[in-house]
């Protein structure tokens, strides 16, 4: 039996999302950084909100349901890769492996540079293996951990080390954002990695700049004796050599190859207690802290314990306990419910129609190149906000977007590229978004409180505006075959 679907107002669509937006706006003020555990609750009210809407418009509660359900299914992936993150990074403190890389760290790289280093060292290794995760939750991991030995800013840290891991993973050919992007507006691959260099460069330089001078302008205030100590203190706890770097070696390689992320960070977890119980027999059975328990059964319990609960540091060092006291599937739960929470939002919103009225709106007052550049930009930032999902503020936003740009006689290539800028990129931003959160929860540095310093992050965007106002790099949909035809003249 057919049934009569209203379509939704303006008004409509606006009320979860004004709802939603108070709401967070006011948890942040009354917890400040304790809000991701209420903003959960804030997320459901809305969906329920947009629910509500859609439920007067015509649709059922059960066609609601299942579409939440069915949107919460897509994040499974990031879920379980999120839990695995947790037990490697305990598995890893265990095993000596992030303990050898601040030992080695704090050598290496110096106060002033350490921004920009961190930044430039995170491209290199995203570009290669085309994972900005994967780079904040193997090498992040040992950079903001030497930050925090440096006295240096946690937030600007994590700043850069995402700027470097979204830049890297931006222009990489391995990345699954990268190849969704040009295969949702059918552009070729290295066309669209091509004209990405336009915003992409200048937002990379200028953030390179920004993170030197805030290095000259930091304040730390570790000094030379200092550092000594923290490495005895390292030594004393754990077994520190060259060879401890061998599970994070091993899990870049396996990023390299492209092998699936989900079993590439188990096999680093199950290699992580290898090591563990091979070069940290002592510090295993100390975190069982139960001399009744034999030894094998001290070691299953301490290995257990780190990759569920982390790794519990007892040196006596308040710092260095705060330093190493992390990890474990337990810490990354809280971000797993507000993923959830996030994502059934989503698609309440999406079933209801209620996204797609937003995206027309935005439409509606588009006039020239520049304005449907940033209708593109504010759709795939509205997308991360409420669908919670990089993948979908690409995918969606490229659909939607194909036929504006063909009837400008502007290249897909443009919108492809103005995709990675915006979608791609602001979802770190975000709290509940999969990116945000996991950023977060992974490198220990609320996302309110690092998202002002991701700057390639923030600039890309603005960029891709400015040069869809001033008419920079928007070649119309023949200029590809045009210049392919003048190229040989040209060598």
């Amino acid at each position: 039996m057919n049934k009569l679907i209203k379509k939704p107002t303006l008004l409509d669509a606006l009320i979860p999302v004004f709802l939603l937006i108070t709401m967070l706006g006011s948890l942040v003020y009354v917890f400040g950084d304790g809000s991701a555990g209420p903003n959960q609750v804030a997320l459901m009210l809305a969906a329920s909100a947009a629910a509500m809407i859609g439920i007067k418009n015509g649709w059922s509660w059960k066609e609601i349901e299942r579409s939440m359900i069915d949107t919460i299914s897509v994040s499974m992936h990031a879920i379980l890769i999120l839990l695995m993150v947790g037990a490697l990074i305990g598995s890893w403190i265990l095993s000596g492996t992030v303990p050898t890389m601040i030992y080695y760290g704090v050598e290496l790289m110096s106060p002033d540079y350490f921004y920009m280093t961190a930044c430039l060292v995170c491209a290199l290794i995203g570009f290669s293996i085309g994972s900005s995760w994967t780079v904040a939750g193997t090498l992040g991991i040992g950079l903001i951990s030497i930050a925090a030995t440096l006295n240096l800013s946690l937030p600007i840290s994590a700043g850069a080390i995402i700027s470097g891991a979204y830049f890297g993973d931006k222009l990489s050919p391995l990345s699954d954002t990268t190849n969704l992007a040009a295969a949702v507006t059918s552009t070729n691959l290295f066309d669209h990695i091509q004209h990405m260099l336009w915003t992409t460069m200048p937002s990379f330089f200028i953030t390179l700049i920004i993170f030197y001078v805030l290095g000259f302008g930091s304040s730390a205030n570790l000094v030379v004796e200092d550092i000594v100590i923290l490495q005895g203190q390292l030594e004393q706890s754990f077994l520190i050599n060259p060879l401890m770097l061998a599970p994070l070696i091993l899990l870049l390689g396996m990023a390299v190859k492209k092998l699936p992320a989900l079993p590439t960070l188990i096999c680093g977890t199950i290699i992580g207690c290898l090591f563990a119980v091979v070069f940290q027999w002592d510090v295993v059975i100390a975190l069982a802290d139960n001399p009744d328990l034999i030894a094998i059964a001290a070691i299953f319990k301490g290995l257990f314990h780190a990759m569920f609960l982390g790794y519990s540091s007892v040196t006596g060092n308040v710092d260095l306990d705060a330093l190493l006291s992390k990890g474990g599937m337990n810490s990354m739960l809280n971000t797993v419910g507000l993923i959830i929470n996030a994502m059934a939002f989503g698609g309440a919103m999406s079933r209801t129609g209620l996204l797609e009225r937003l995206v027309e709106a935005a439409l509606s007052r588009v006039r020239s190149a520049g304005g449907l550049i940033t209708a593109t930009v504010g759709t795939c930032i509205g997308t991360n906000v409420l669908a919670a999902d990089q993948y979908l503020a690409v995918a969606v936003p490229g659909q939607m977007f194909v036929k504006s740009y063909e009837e400008r006689n502007l290249s897909p290539l443009n919108l492809s590229r103005t995709l990675e800028d915006s979608g791609t990129l602001t979802g770190a931003l975000i709290p509940w978004n999969t990116c945000g959160a996991y950023m977060s929860a992974t490198l220990g540095v609320s996302t309110m409180l690092y998202a002002p310093y991701a700057f390639f992050n923030l600039l890309c965007p603005i960029i891709a505006i400015i040069y869809g106002f001033w008419k920079i790099a928007l070649p119309p949909i023949d200029a590809q075959a045009s210049d392919q035809d003048t190229a040989p003249n040209n060598e």
